[in-house]
Formats: structure tokens, sequence, C-alpha cells
């Protein structure tokens, strides 16, 4: 039997929760429907798109295509640096333009004219909003490894927040005009896989007030306020490394961090899928619930260890050779004389994968809907993260768990889920199929196994790919964890990972599906900052101050990559399929 759900029927299944609860759900159901609109250049309203609504349970809802507009995009303008050295600052640069992908087959001429959208939809992932006071963070391999904090993580709530402010203003797909009818999550919604961060994580995504502060109320209690010269003390005149590489010295710059923040929450129905950090300590380790639960929610929390140390935990951690935590763990043990002391928070525990779902089922979690998000009660009674849904009439979408509960970053599929997705592929050969997941193709080769099923075995992306070849409705695979933008051709699909919202540049990427109705299809690809402006004020503290210097400081933080955004080919796109 199929395991498609459109959200109609989602909100048919939770037809005893309250009134609110059924009309968020049924508003969505007008959201996601109504694809399939002809259009061509100029054609549909000038005029900014309404919210679609829903009238009936039985009625289609149709909402016109708004003329197309790269207003709010990287197609319009993008963040660029100025200076040469040192600190630099962001400011208005010159727009990413769109590439024709023609790897997988040729574009004809005149297709612009006969188009029809067949999905148009947002991915947000790697948000990784953090608890920067968390005593289990690994900021103490700093001292070894400068990537191994971000000196910007205090803000990552006041981002996620411009971000969703940015995406409520879009007034359709750039290319096409077509409306967007959801938003997708590609995992690492959380950094530290703890209750407070998943909460934090609801409250944006459905709209609501955050106060991005654990432990004391009063006051910060983490690196930036460590007398330690390893990490960025915004507020005092130490001499660190950061303000050593030209970070600036900002006064009230830790309270303005921990202050409430105002998420307008999204105004499209959105789906979730997990990521490592949602699901392992640190997004590495298997290190056992009740281990990380009293070290998570106690007083204890080590900030620096000497670099030689931290060096050689960092490099055994990239080749896997911990996925239980017990080096870690032994390393903890061996330092807890060396241990801040900080203002315990059960709030900091880390949550189970049913932890997980159940607060996606919450009804109070329903924001614009679908209830659960694409998790259904059968997802928490069968302890299984994976889904499929209904995009639209002849679309479905699929969302796949890809983290290893065995431990480690990478990851890899259980044969059940593979052979549920063998199952879902099968059963809907007439659908065309867009495919989520966390980790890409080449990051999927970790065979440890999982605890609670030690018997079963892990499969990689290899075999993942050969079996999408095998379907020639599956036209993308869209996925995150490398922070990275890449788009690599598969033969028959498109794989396309998406760059963070945490490291520069910071971005979520706009798909719109459209068959040119002359054997092909096109797939385009639109990237998008958060609402914020490029320019920063040290003196700006607001929210949407915050929320650009967060940009910024992202751009400077010491060890970071400047290869996330990918070369021309990997951003703004329009990628060619043949029609099977």
């Amino acid at each position: 039997m199929s395991r498609i759900r459109s959200v109609r029927s989602a909100a048919a299944a939770v037809a005893t929760l309250d009134r609110r609860t059924f009309l968020a759900a049924a508003t969505a159901t007008g959201a996601t429907a109504g694809l399939g609109i002809a259009f061509g250049p100029g054609s549909g309203s000038a005029g900014a798109s309404q919210p679609a609504t829903a009238h009936a349970a039985a009625r289609r809802v149709v909402q016109a295509p708004a003329a197309p507009s790269t207003a709010g995009t990287t197609l319009e303008t993008f963040s660029a640096a100025h200076g040469a050295a040192g600190y630099r600052r962001l400011a208005d640069g010159p727009a990413w333009a769109r590439e024709v992908r023609t790897e997988i087959t040729g574009a004809k001429g005149g297709r612009a004219d006969r188009r029809t959208a067949l999905a148009s939809f947002v991915q947000l992932t790697d948000l990784h909003l953090t608890d920067v006071q968390h005593p289990m963070r690994y900021e103490f391999l700093r001292s070894g490894r400068a990537g191994a904090w971000r000196p910007h993580e205090a803000l990552t709530i006041a981002g996620v927040a411009s971000l969703i402010e940015r995406i409520n203003g879009l007034r359709g797909g750039p290319a096409t005009g077509a409306p967007l009818s959801f938003v997708m999550t590609t995992g690492d919604n959380t950094d530290n896989n703890a209750k407070i961060e998943l909460e934090w994580f609801l409250t944006a995504m459905n709209g609501g007030r955050i106060t991005p502060n654990t432990g004391d109320p009063r006051r910060y209690e983490g690196v930036q306020n460590s007398g330690l010269k390893e990490f960025w003390h915004p507020e005092e005149a130490l001499r660190d490394a950061d303000k050593k590489a030209g970070f600036p010295r900002i006064d009230g710059f830790l309270e303005a961090a921990l202050r409430t923040v105002n998420s307008p929450g999204l105004r499209l129905p959105w789906y979730s899928t997990i990521g490592n950090h949602d699901d392992l300590a640190g997004g590495v380790y298997s290190l056992g619930h009740g281990y990380y639960t009293d070290f998570a929610t106690g007083k204890r929390k080590l900030e620096i260890i000497p670099a030689a140390a931290a060096e050689r935990l960092f490099k055994g951690t990239r080749v896997g050779d911990d996925p239980k935590g017990v080096q870690m763990k032994a390393l903890l043990d061996a330092h807890a004389k060396d241990m801040r002391t900080v203002t315990p928070d059960e709030r900091r525990a880390p949550f189970t994968q049913s932890e997980y779902l159940a607060a996606h089922l919450d009804p109070a979690a329903t924001g614009s809907g679908p209830v659960g998000h694409g998790y259904t009660k059968a997802n928490l009674e069968q302890g299984t993260l994976y889904y499929s849904f209904r995009i639209s009439e002849n679309m479905i979408g699929i969302s796949l768990d890809t983290t290893d509960p065995g431990g480690h970053y990478t990851g890899s599929l259980g044969t059940a889920q593979l052979r549920w997705l063998e199952r879902t592929l099968k059963a809907h050969e007439d659908d065309y199929v867009i495919v989520f997941s966390h980790h890409y193709s080449r990051s999927l080769d970790n065979m440890n196994r999982d605890p609670d099923r030690p018997g079963e075995a892990r499969h990689g992306g290899d075999e993942v790919v050969a079996l999408f070849q095998r379907h020639p409705k599956v036209l993308a695979w869209i996925n995150g964890h490398s922070h990275q933008n890449e788009i690599t051709p598969r033969g028959t699909f498109w794989e396309i990972t998406t760059a963070s919202h945490v490291d520069f540049p910071q971005l979520a990427r706009v798909f719109e599906v459209v068959d040119n109705h002359d054997g092909t299809i096109s797939l385009f690809t639109t990237l998008i900052e958060s609402a914020a402006p490029h320019r920063t004020d040290f003196s700006d503290l607001s929210q949407t101050g915050l929320a650009a210097l967060y940009r910024e400081l992202s751009f400077n933080a010491p060890g970071a990559s400047q290869n996330l955004a990918g070369d021309a080919t990997d951003r703004n796109t329009e990628l060619l399929l043949r029609k099977p």
C-alpha cells in the first residue's frame, strides 16, 4: 500500500484536535495544491501573489502565479566583502547569474514560452540553532583548530528569524512566479541535540518569542567571557586571538545576543528532515543517553585543552575512530578539574528520536502545517524517521533518515529503510519524485551498526544513487551536510547540495520544477540570503542589526572555508532533464 500522505489526509487524521490546529492544516492544503499552471514571459499578475485559502476539503485551490522576480534573491545582489586583509566589512555586491546546465540533456529553444509549473518550494539546511552555553560543546578543540568554534554562534536565532522573514517576503518562484508551496529543512536543525534547541527550532519555524539563554538567566556563562585568549571576547579589552585578526569590540554584545527574539514563523507549510547534529552528541558521538544527559544538564563545562590533544582528537573524529565517544569520555574525565562551574539546566538534556517525533506531532507545533511536519503517529509507533508526502498532483516528496545511530558524522541507510524506499518508488512509478536527506551521497559511507538494530546491515551512497537511477522519474536528490553548494549530474537525476545557514555564505535555496513541453524538464535553483541588510553597524544591536552581524562575523570566522559558495554552476541554475 502506498505510504503517500497529503496534507489533507494529515488533517483528517487529526480531526479530533482543536479547531485552530485543523484550520492550520486545512490552509496548508490550499498552499500545496494548484500547481500545473501554464505561463510564459510576462504572464500572470504583476502584483504580489496572495496566500491560497482552502474553502472545502474536496476542492482544489488554484493560486495564480506572480510575475517572475529576482527581488530578494542572489540574482539581484549578494553580500560582498570590502578590503583585502584583516576583518572585512560586507556590503551590497554583484548578483550571481543563472547558469544553464545540460550535462544530462540539451536545452531546446523557445522553452521559456511553453513552460508549465510542476512544483515550487524552498530548502533550508544546517541551521544549527545553538545553545552556546551548553556544557557538552567541543569549543575546547579551538586550541588546535581555529574552526572548531564560531565567533558568531550566539546569533543563530536572530539569523534564522531573518531568513524566515526573507522566505515570507518572496512573491513566488524567481524564475517562473509560481506560488511557493512548502519549505523543507534538510537536517542539523539543532546543534547540540538539546531539548531547548529543539524547542527554539520549532518556535522559530512556527512563529513566537525565543530567549536564547540557558543556565543563569541573569548572565552569560560561556567561552566569550572566560578570559581565554583563544575566544573572541566582544565586550572586553582582552587582546584575544580574534581581536588580533581585526574582530571588533562591541559593548553590550552578549546581553543583546541573549535577548528575546521574535520569529515571524513561516507562512508556508513546512516539512522536517533529521540530521546528525539532531541525533548524536555534537553530531558525532553515540555516547549513551545517561552519560550525555548527566553531563549536558550538569554544572561542569570544559573550555580549553592543550593544542596537541585538541589536534589529535580532531583528527580522530575526522576519520571516525571513536563513534561511541570512548576517547571523548576519557578526555572529559581527565580534565574534570579544569572545568568551569556553570549553572545546571535540565532543558539542555538530549532528546531521543521518539521525543523528536513527539515534539513535531504536538498540536502546539503545527504552525502553518501540516500536523507533524511530515511525520505521523505511525513514525512514532514504529520508531522511524522517514516518510513520503504529496507535493502536487503528479509529484511526491521523500524524506530520508541518513543519520547513523551507531555514531560518526557521516551517514548511511539501514536495510529496513532501503527496502521501504524501494517499495515507495515502485508504488509511485507514475509520479515524479523529489528526494530529501541530510547527507549527500558521498558522505553516506558509515557502516557502524545501529545499537538498537545490531543485526541490520547499513547501505551507502553508491547503492542509493543506483536505486534512483533505476527509477527515471526521480528528478532530484536534495541535501546538505557539507555546508557547501554543489550540484552534480547523476545520469538520470540531479544531486543538489546546499550551503548551510550557519557558515558563510549563509544561504537557502528556492526550487522550481517545470515541464518545458518539448521532451525536457527544467529544474531551476535560486539561492537566497536572509532579509538582514548586508551592511552592518556595530552600534545597532537590534534583532535586525544582530542578524546582519551574524552574516559578517561568519564571513570573517577564523578557519572557515572560503569555498562554501561553490562554483557559479553550483548556485543559481537551470538544470535540464529528459522527461521520462
